[in-house]
């Protein structure tokens, strides 16, 4: 069996690389970002058993990463790390799907402890379904990557299913042209972008088959998902000029 893989989001470098060591030392496979952005980044890039977050960070704090971490997987196991202490604090984090939620300065041997535990009844947790997001009249499996109309299903290839499942969780909000490439390429450049264009224009043809869903290109920023209010992650339908 292959070693747990945990994502660790702390903007102490310091504390970040002991906690990475010493889990490591542990038995865990410790993806370590240093603030929230580069957290989601690697959350969608990668699968995680479990997700251990700093509250208080600059730009995206541990509280909105976890509203999108959970939006995007509702059962993956989340620990909250802080040096807050207050009830509302608590509460917050508990309310927001939390699993757990550790005190700074952090006892190692309490946290992996604590890890163990989360883990330990995440895996008692019921059997569900595989994870659809539904757009109109499509369905969309990220981990089969598969697109569903009815009863025909188009597989999509890993870059596919990747640059939709982005989309997904900006549905209805722009997603930056940057963002998404740095997130699925690594990079941006003139080829990275003309190949970007070209998966949007795949995924535009196979969403073509519901009026109500369609890609909107945004000049010079990015693209918008554009999808019926109730879908999941939908946020606001702003007017955005093409």
């Amino acid at each position: 069996m292959g070693k747990v893989k945990i994502l660790l989001v702390e903007d102490n470098q310091s504390l970040g690389y002991m906690m990475k060591e010493y889990l490591e030392l542990k038995g865990f496979d410790i993806t370590l970002a240093a603030d929230g952005e580069k957290g989601l980044e690697a959350f969608r890039k990668h699968s995680f058993a479990l997700c251990i977050l700093d509250i208080m960070m600059p730009g995206m704090d541990g509280y909105r990463l976890a509203e999108k971490i959970k939006a995007a997987d509702p059962n993956l196991p989340l620990i909250f790390l802080t040096a807050r202490s207050l009830k509302v604090d608590v509460l917050k984090a508990f309310n927001l799907g939390a699993d757990d939620y550790i005190k700074k300065p952090v006892d190692e041997e309490e946290l992996v402890a604590r890890i163990r535990a989360v883990l330990k009844r995440a895996d008692t947790r019921p059997t569900t379904l595989p994870p659809y997001i539904t757009l109109g009249k499509y369905r969309f499996n990220h981990k089969n990557q598969e697109l569903i109309f009815g009863d025909e299903i188009t597989l999509l290839t890993p870059r596919e299913a990747e640059l939709l499942h982005f989309l997904c969780q900006h549905i209805n909000e722009l997603a930056h042209r940057e963002k998404i490439l740095k997130a699925l390429w690594g990079k941006s450049d003139f080829f990275t972008r003309k190949s970007m264009d070209v998966f949007i224009s795949k995924l535009r043809k196979y969403l073509s088959k519901d009026e109500d869903i369609h890609i909107q290109n945004v000049h010079g920023s990015g693209f918008i998902l554009r999808a019926p209010a109730d879908s999941p992650f939908s946020g606001p339908d702003e007017n955005t000029d093409t």
